[in-house]
């Protein structure tokens, strides 16, 4: 039995991995970058060693450092978690080599599923179905570029060598694709260290449907029912659920014995998850193997009653699956959302920055929250953005939906740009709950499911002018604290009771005074509307109101009107970075004539590459950044001058 185990990851998966083998008697380990010396995972476990750097390649991606840590504290086994070296087929070796159970599929069934080229024709051999598309050897622009006109455009390049929609890039005509191989090979390169690439047809509309399998070390292989993953967005899933809605009995029985076909092709070892496209005609493709747990594992925990983590460790040690396919429960419905640190409003652009506040929702039957983040916590440009993921399971998928919803208006987060505002969004919206679902809904309802926050009004300056006074520190008398004066209602001797404040939300700047029509009860606001008493969330820190009104979590400061205005004056042309990041790739110089559209720089945050282009033609007046830099949310660094 495993004593000691190391956790080769971060963020939520780590923290819970660490706390079921904590629930297992087991001792952790865990590992961390110098960025994440206080990050939530090590402050959970029981042990923690500093592999240093500060990005991934520096950190987290050196096996050798990971299986010394591992050596060091005594550990006789790794779980990677996901992402990183997880399906690393050299570092599975490497640890076995080293005399440590890795826990997650033997290498050879990573190598198999690893090159997805590969993949594809083990796949095809194995009877399961396949996507149109070239897989092959040849990786010069010639090469894809006929592949592309065989297919039939749109097509879709994917990295070899991983998943998670990094170097994942669609190409709807002939003249984008030469960008577009460029961009995806630098990231499939900066994610997995590999730049090779597959190209696909693109199919218009289908679902993204996965199936669950566990095999076992003694030739046993189970499916554990489906998940739908077809709401995302940048090619990543936003959205999961189990079972999926809609299939047939047939339908579902039908996957499901294609994904144990291909995990048993490649003698697979433990939890994984095979991918499939489903199109509106009931037929199925084969997309990739992930050879290792799932984000959206959880789901699929909700609607089996099994705990996925502890069996992994089980089937590492030895055991057998105590169950057979006939004897696997389905019980209810299960939904799961992504917390991202990201801004939806602006190309879902990763956010980085203090955790300035985090309240998750109480915990309680069906929830669930699975997070790697506490607040006070700062959230780091080198890694992926996801801070939590939220669960609800229900007896039907309503039940689940309007569960999940009440957990996420129950949420507080601030410091950092959340998606929480539109996920609440995707929720409620009726195309959702009508299960109509493909990988196009995102795109098909945008306009709906991005929209600002709504301008405050009136109403809501009341309420923030009642929340601000009533969460102010007393002018505490020590001889008297039921003196008046000790209050903060604003009391004068013979005249009425006022304060007038100050107040800035969102650039809006109010001169009012307080109407004292709410009262706080804690950490909650409580009026009423039309003989209906209404709560909502009002949290104070220092010079900080947090006032929840209407879906979104309003930040409110006092406003000094006497203050001078803020002197600061952008550079005129100036293009600013959109998040903090580091530049990859400069394509222009000083004095070039550009158009509008052109791509002037690349930048990289959080292991996805974002173009910034011209806005209108131009000439680049001037640079203020340079290959390998890292800079922060809005530092200039192009001024265009108008053409």
């Amino acid at each position: 039995m495993i004593e000691r185990l190391l956790v080769a990851n971060r963020g939520e998966i780590a923290c819970r991995i660490i706390r079921t083998a904590r629930a297992m008697g087991i001792t952790s380990v865990a590992v961390h970058s110098a960025t994440d010396s206080g990050a939530r995972h090590v402050r959970e476990a029981d042990l923690a060693v500093d592999l240093g750097g500060e990005r991934p390649a520096q950190s987290y991606l050196l096996g050798e450092r990971i299986i010394a840590a591992a050596q060091a504290s005594g550990a006789q086994a790794i779980h990677p978690g996901y992402g990183f070296l997880s399906e690393n087929a050299a570092f599975a070796r490497a640890c076995e080599a080293a005399g440590l159970i890795f826990l997650g599929p033997p290498a050879a069934a990573i190598e198999a599923m690893g090159d997805k080229a590969a993949a594809k024709a083990l796949m095809g051999a194995a009877g399961v179905p396949l996507v149109p598309g070239y897989h092959g050897a040849q990786q010069d622009q010639q090469s894809f570029r006929k592949a592309a006109e065989q297919i039939g455009y749109p097509v879709l390049l994917k990295a070899s060598a991983g998943g998670g929609g990094k170097g994942m890039k669609v190409v709807e005509k002939p003249a984008e694709l030469a960008e577009a191989l460029e961009s995806a090979r630098r990231e499939a390169q900066a994610a997995f260290g590999d730049a090779r690439l597959l190209v696909e047809k693109y199919l218009a509309r289908p679902r993204h449907v996965e199936i669950q399998v566990f095999a076992d070390r003694h030739g046993h292989c189970l499916y554990l029912h489906e998940r739908d993953c077809s709401i995302q967005r940048r090619h990543q899933k936003v959205v999961e659920e189990a079972p999926a809605p809609g299939l047939s009995t047939e339908l579902r029985a039908a996957m499901g014995q294609a994904a144990v076909r291909a995990a048993q092709a490649i003698g697979y070892v433990g939890a994984g998850t095979v991918e499939f496209l489903l199109d509106d005609q009931g037929g199925f493709y084969f997309m990739e193997m992930n050879t290792r747990l799932q984000v959206e594992h959880p789901v699929t925990e909700a609607i089996t009653g099994l705990d996925l983590v502890s069996w992994q460790i089980r089937v590492a040690c030895g055991e057998v699956l105590p169950f057979t396919q006939a004897q696997l429960p389905l019980q209810g419905h299960a939904i799961e959302v992504r917390l991202y640190a990201e801004d939806p409003l602006n190309d879902f652009l990763p956010a980085s920055g203090l955790l300035q506040l985090y309240r998750e929702p109480t915990a309680g039957e069906g929830r669930r929250v699975d997070s790697g983040v506490a607040e006070g916590d700062h959230i780091s440009p080198f890694y992926d953005p996801l801070l939590a993921k939220l669960v609800a399971w229900g007896e039907t998928r309503e039940q689940a939906r309007l569960r999940l919803l009440g957990m996420l208006d129950e949420l507080c987060l601030a410091g950092v740009r959340s998606n929480r505002a539109f996920l609440q969004r995707i929720l409620a919206e009726p195309a959702f709950a009508a299960a109509e679902l493909d990988t196009g809904f995102i795109e098909r309802h945008r306009e709906r499911l991005l929209q600002a926050p709504g301008a405050v009004d009136e109403s809501f300056w009341a309420l923030a002018a009642d929340a601000w006074l009533q969460s102010e520190p007393a002018p505490m008398r020590g001889d008297d604290p039921h003196s008046p004066w000790a209050a903060r209602s604003g009391w004068r001797a013979g005249m009425p009771a006022t304060s007038t404040l100050h107040l800035v939300c969102d650039a809006a700047a109010q001169r009012l005074q307080a109407p004292g029509q709410a009262h706080l009860e804690g950490e909650w606001l409580v009026h009423s509307v039309d003989g209906v008493e209404q709560r909502l969330r009002a949290i104070r820190q220092g010079d900080t109101l947090y006032l929840q009104w209407r879906g979104a979590l309003r930040c409110i400061r006092r406003f000094d009107p006497t203050a001078a205005a803020d002197a600061g004056h952008g550079i005129a042309g100036g293009l600013n970075a959109p998040m903090s990041g580091s530049i990859v790739r400069v394509l222009v110089e000083v004095g070039q004539q550009v158009e509008q559209g052109q791509a002037l720089l690349v930048l990289e945050a959080m292991k996805m590459e974002h173009s910034i282009r011209a806005p209108h033609a131009g000439t680049i007046g001037a640079l203020h950044c340079s290959e390998g830099e890292m800079v922060t949310e809005g530092a200039v660094l192009v001024e265009l001058r108008e053409a």
